[in-house]
Order: structure tokens, then sequence, then C-alpha cells
């Protein structure tokens, strides 16, 4: 290969939404996409194909229908492969933090979301058809959100989060990639798997503050315990790419930083994929490097194979002319490119069935795989004197708030436009539920972030003449086509986007509701009648008299497409609620951090330091009762550890209540001798079990090497000697303890 070739396999420059000409005839490849082809002699991967949202401006006007998908892939891939020299294929990278980011793909929940589900397994599945989706419209890289933790809810990316466990994550971040990827590598040749690109590494949600893409000021024992265990997971259960991070760690960029992407990553962990720049961020090297050039010899040496719209590598021919840059390192993420497109089988077979998206986009399995999933990722936080789930033979029901009938409020960012019909929005799932006996009457009351109080009458007039209120209230991460957005997507908020308070770019110092909402909320409760609070919302706020106050009130997070309709199967009782928070909710933003995996702390003067409600915490409309702990193998030595020996935790739980449901048992641990400070306590192990009425079972759970090991004074992930206390129980607030002892 000529270095032009190789330079041309590294970039990823162009917007995919650019690459073609819609006609009267159907479509053509656009110059622009030719002229990137010529720049490299091919082209290493085109970003975005399928993008549809207002940063790209594609609708579903001027973009691709389902059914000319695959037409336009193969349209590209053969103009490549015929009118270059050596023909190499191109990936097609795609975006899917929830759900495919195209015209018509599935809107699953958002990540902090998911975590609520505690359930990898069917999360696994959720992703199973995002690879699907994406690989039958042509593309074969996901860009997946999958690495991030959540310590500082202030930061507008916290719906991209799990939540702010990296063990739970790490059990996210597997499912994830299984989904994508499949369990065999040999999947990836077939035409429903896809390469998951994990990102971001690392340490995006420790940055001060809460803004975004700043530095976070930790060290590497932080690094490894919290933000690395995620990656380490996805390497372990196969993952082929991941995305560099835009911030900087102790002052090192994550894109300079040959540490994390080399050192750790691939000479610790064995990981053989590639690592993709995040959009724009080797430019942002120019800081320390002085140059375009400079910057992505930096970038290139520490480890990032793949560019994302930089202009820096596209200097990579003049930084090796310089003396910046030996072509060695060229080399090295040429082969790693190549090798990964071997892998997903592109030279046997670039093209795609173009009849086959038809049959999987948009399904009815997805809708109700999507439903499913929404149902499991609410969570009850307050149900006064069992007042939910409400009865369906109610006379009048009045839905009130900004987030009771806005489909795209409840959808989060990374979301293309919807048809009009499709989805659910609460109002919509509750007329859709209940019987023709009971009138339902909507008023919007206010907006998410508008101080008007014009809509306050006749919300309270309806709340009055109510038998119940359901008030639907929250955030929005909703971009419009009238946002301003940076050269890498973010939102630029301005006046013009009154709605949006949270997403890429939309941090905010404090976490109390915005605009009226509290106000609206307080008018509300003044006319005696029930109150149902349902916060749709992609980080979690702080609701401390709503939590007081308000008769019920369920944390939805941003339910996805078919979140409406299940919002309502909970608020009514066709589903038992069975999310457990992901994230603790604080009580106000001057607590913060709040999370609860901290090391030993104190109570502040004027107020407590624990959270309004505690991570793992859910309610039902059961009970569950959870005793009989075991333990075997209490008394053993590091050789046995070592040597795999497991020990084994077992409790019994129990539906005492009439309803059948799931129950989350979650398994902690606290190191009580250590040669470091530890953390009061570490989810370690959970599992989620289906219980009938009064039925009982035997949950077991693991504790081995991997879950007991530190990072020690001489940053080794060991095991050392000494008492170890176990909790268990339905929450962060565990019910049951024991001790076990390793000896030497």
């Amino acid at each position: 290969m000529t270095l032009k070739e190789k330079i041309g396999q590294l970039n990823q420059k162009m917007f995919g939404w650019n690459a073609y000409k819609k006609t009267q005839h159907g479509y053509e490849v656009s110059e622009d996409f030719k002229k990137e082809v010529r720049f490299g002699d091919g082209l290493g991967a085109l970003y975005g194909l399928f993008r549809a949202d207002p940063w790209s401006k594609v609708n579903f006007e001027n973009g691709i229908p389902i059914d000319s998908n695959a037409k336009v892939s193969n349209m590209l891939q053969k103009y490549v492969i015929e009118n270059t020299r050596l023909g190499i294929p191109i990936f097609i990278s795609e975006e899917c933090p929830h759900g495919h980011q195209a015209l018509d793909g599935t809107m699953f929940p958002t990540n902090i979301g998911i975590g609520a589900t505690w359930n990898p397994k069917l999360y696994e599945k959720v992703f199973s058809q995002v690879a699907a989706e994406i690989r039958s419209r042509g593309g074969n890289l996901a860009l997946v959100s999958t690495l991030d933790i959540l310590q500082d809810p202030r930061w507008g990316r916290s719906e991209e989060c799990y939540g702010e466990d990296p063990f739970l994550a790490s059990r996210f971040s597997e499912a994830a990639v299984k989904g994508l990827q499949g369990k065999d590598g040999d999947e990836l040749k077939g035409d429903s798997k896809v390469v998951a690109v994990v990102k971001h590494l690392c340490a995006q949600g420790a940055s001060i503050g809460g803004h975004n893409g700043k530095g976070a000021p930790i060290g590497e024992r932080e690094v490894r315990e919290i933000h690395l265990p995620a990656m380490r997971t996805a390497v372990k259960a196969g993952a082929l790419g991941c995305m560099a991070a835009y911030n900087e760690i102790d002052g090192i960029f994550c894109h300079a930083n040959e540490k994390l992407l080399t050192k750790i990553l691939r000479q610790e962990w064995g990981f053989s994929g590639i690592v993709m720049s995040d959009g724009c961020a080797v430019d942002n090297l120019v800081k320390i490097a002085r140059s375009y050039e400079g910057a992505a010899a930096i970038a290139l040496k520490a480890g990032v194979d793949l560019n994302l719209w930089n202009t820096a590598f596209t200097k990579l021919e003049e930084a090796v002319a310089e003396g910046m840059l030996e072509e060695k390192f060229i080399d090295r993420a040429v082969r790693r490119v190549l090798r990964l497109k071997f892998i997903l089988g592109l030279f046997d077979n670039p093209y795609i069935d173009e009849a086959k998206a038809s049959h999987v986009v948009n399904s009815k399995a997805s809708r109700e795989l999507n439903l499913q999933i929404a149902r499991e990722s609410i969570v009850l936080l307050k149900n006064k004197e069992g007042i939910l789930p409400l009865r369906k033979d109610l006379k009048k029901v009045a839905v009130i708030g900004p987030n009771a009938d806005i489909l795209y409020n409840q959808l989060g960012d990374y979301t293309a436009p919807q048809k009009e019909g499709t989805g659910s929005t609460v109002l919509q799932g509750i007329n859709q539920l209940i019987g023709r006996e009971t009138t339902v009457t909507y008023t919007r009351g206010c907006r998410i972030r508008d101080t008007s109080r014009d809509g306050f009458k006749e919300a309270i007039e309806n709340a009055k003449d109510s038998d119940a209120v359901v008030l639907v209230l929250g955030g929005s991460s909703s971009r419009n086509f009238d946002t301003r957005f940076d050269s890498n997507g973010a939102a630029i908020l301005s006046d013009s986007v009154t709605e949006m308070d949270c997403g890429e770019g939309v941090d905010v110092a404090d976490l109390e509701l915005g605009g009226v909402q509290l106000e609206l909320a307080k008018e509300i409760m003044l006319t005696g009648k029930p109150v149902i609070v349902v916060l749709i919302q992609g980080r979690p706020y702080a609701i401390p008299w709503i939590a007081e106050n308000c008769d019920a009130v369920m944390c939805a997070w941003y339910p996805g497409k078919e979140g409406g309709r299940a919002v309502a199967d909970v608020i009514f009782g066709d589903i038992n609620p069975s999310g457990k928070l992901s994230v603790s909710m604080p009580k106000s933003t001057a607590q913060l951090p709040v999370y609860y995996n901290y090391k030993d702390t104190s109570d502040y003067l004027d107020i407590t330091a624990k959270p309004l409600y505690s991570f793992g915490f859910g309610l039902s409309y059961t009970t569950f009762d959870i005793s009989n702990l075991k333990v075997v193998n209490k008394l053993i030595s590091l050789q046995q550890l070592r040597d795999n020996v497991k020990i084994y935790v077992s409790v019994d739980v129990k539906n005492s209540g009439n309803i059948s449901g799931s129950e989350v048992v979650q398994l902690y641990i606290q190191d009580l001798e250590s040669s470091i400070n530890r953390r009061v306590k570490e989810l370690k192990g959970f599992k989620k079990v289906w219980l009938e009425p009064g039925e009982s079972k035997t949950v077991i759970l693991e504790l081995g090497q991997e879950e007991l090991s530190i990072w020690n004074t001489e940053m080794n992930f060991v095991i050392e000697p000494g008492n170890v206390k176990i909790m268990i129980g339905n929450s962060s607030e565990t019910v049951l303890e024991d001790i076990i002892k390793i000896t030497i």
C-alpha cells in the first residue's frame, strides 16, 4: 500500500448524509463522497450514512426510506471498490446509544432507564435487535454508550450512563457487546451482527462540576476501580471497537494517553480491535501540539487508529514528511483496520440484501421488546397508602404536565425524527388502557424551562374536577431544527431551545426541576385530589418537596417510543413495577457527590449527606421477604481463590403479598482489612427473580477472585487476606449481613 492509501484507511472525515444525492430516479454518489475517496485512494469509514436528526438536517422528506437503505449503502461500497486501486470496502458506522439513530429506528429507553431494569439478559435481546436493524441497512460499526459512570448528574450526558456503579455498568456493557456482535466471532460475517464500538474511554462522568468533556482530577486507582471495569468486561466479551473520550484525566487528554489506549487496553487486557477518535477530539490536541500534524502524531502514537471528523488525521502525510511521526505507527493502525474488515467479512461480501431491512426494522417483535424493557425500567419511589395502582373505573382522570403528551420529550438525545402517530405518550397510553366510562382530560400546565404560568388555571380546574391526577414532570433532551450545534454535534443552548435541559452539551448547575414545574405541583396538591407524579427525565432531579407531599412518585426516565403505554400499564396495575434505581437521587444539588459507594464520610451541619432515594431502591405492588442467609466457603484461602474456588451466598426470597412480581436481590461487600482505604459498600452480584404470590425461591450468588481483588498500594490487582463483610438485600440499604475470612 502507498502512504496515501494507508492514510485513507485511517480516515472517517465526512458526514455520511453528504455522501449521496437524491434524484428523480433514485440516488447518486455525491461529488463530496468522490472527493473523499480520491483523497486517500480509498476510505476507512463513513460515519452516519443513515443518521437523521436536527444536526444532520435529515428527516422523512430528504432522508433515505427503509426500502432504499441497502441500495444506497451498496451503491457507495460499489463505488469505492470499483474506483480505487485496491478496492477495499468501507466501514459504515452508525450511532445507536439507545437504538439506531435512523429513520424508523427503534428508539428504546436510554441507558439510565436500562440500568434501572437490572436485567442484562433482556438488554442483550435489545441490542441483538439493534444490530439486526443496522446491518440490514448496510451499517457494520455500532457506536454505543456503555462505559460512562454517572457520578455527577449535573452532566448533560447522564442519560447515556447505566448508573453510578461499575459492576452494574459492566454487566450491561457485556450484554450490549454480546447483543451487537454475538457470542461467536463468526456471527459477524453474517447479516445480523455488527462490531460494537463502545464509548467513551474513559471517566467522562467524573469531570469537575458536571462540565461535559472537561478535566477529571482523579488518580489511577479511582480510574481502575470505577471507570475502567466496564471496558475491561467489554474486552472479555469480545468487543472489537472502542472510542476514546473527550476529557483529560489528571492533565492527560484521553486521545493522547498511551498508557490508557495501548498499555492498559492492549498490552494488559489483550484488546485487538480498533480505537476510534471521538468527533473532532484529536483536533483538540492542537492545544498541546501547536499544529494539526503534531496532534495527529500524538494521537496515533498513543493508540488512536481511526479518525472521526478530525482535520488532524488528514495531515498524517505531512506529519511523516516533517519527521513528527514514524510510518510504523500508521502501519500499526492500518493493520488493525484491515483486520477488522476481514473479521466482518467485507472483503468476501461487502453488499447487503436490499430487501431485508423492510422486514427487520420496526417489526412487531421489536415494538413488543421495546414495551417490555420500558415497563421494567420504571421505578416506583413512593406509594402512600397503596394509592397505586389506580382503578380503571374512575370517572375522571386529569393528566397534567409538560411531559404528558410530547413524544420527543421521552425519547432522549441521539433520536431520529418520528412518524406522526407512532409511539405513545403518557396521555395516549392512559387513553388506550382505560375504559370508555372514564373521562380523561389533559392540560399541559407549563413548559420544561419556561416560567409562564398561563396554563395553571386550566390545569387546576381540571384537577379539581377529577378523581385522580397524573402529573407528568421532568426534563427533556429533545432537539429541534432551530437548535444551534457545535462542530461535534453537541447542542449549543440558546433562548430558542426552551425545552431542552439535558443531553450532550446541556449541563446544569442546579438539579431542581426547571421552570415553574414545582410551583405547578404545589398548586395541584392544594386541590386535595390524589396526585401521582411521573418523572420523565434523563438525570435524577432533586425533588424533596414532591417526595414528601405527593401521594405517589414514579420515575420513568426516558422510557422510549413505547414508554407512554408502559407508564400507563404500571399506573393502572397491568404491570407490577420492578425497576430499581441505578443512581442515587439527591435531596439537594449541594449534597453532590451522593453516590452510594463512597469512602467513609460525615454529615453536613445543615443537611444530611444521605440521598433522597438510595441506589438499588424501588417499590413494588407486592411485598418480598429476604431471609435465611447462608455462605458456603466462609473460610477460604488466598490459594483457593486463585484456583477459582468460589464463595456461594444464598438467600430465600418470598413473595409475601398477593400480586405476582419481580424482585432484585443485591449482594454488596465491604473489605474490613485492607492495605488501602476501601469504600463502605460495593455491589458484587445481583439477580432478578419472578415470584408468584406466596412463592419462595432460593437465590445463589457467587464471589470469587475477580470480585474480591483490590488495586493495592503497588497498583496490582490482588486478593488480600482478612475479613470481608457480606451484605445482601433488595437495595443498597441492605438487610442481612455476614463475615467471610480470607486466610493466607
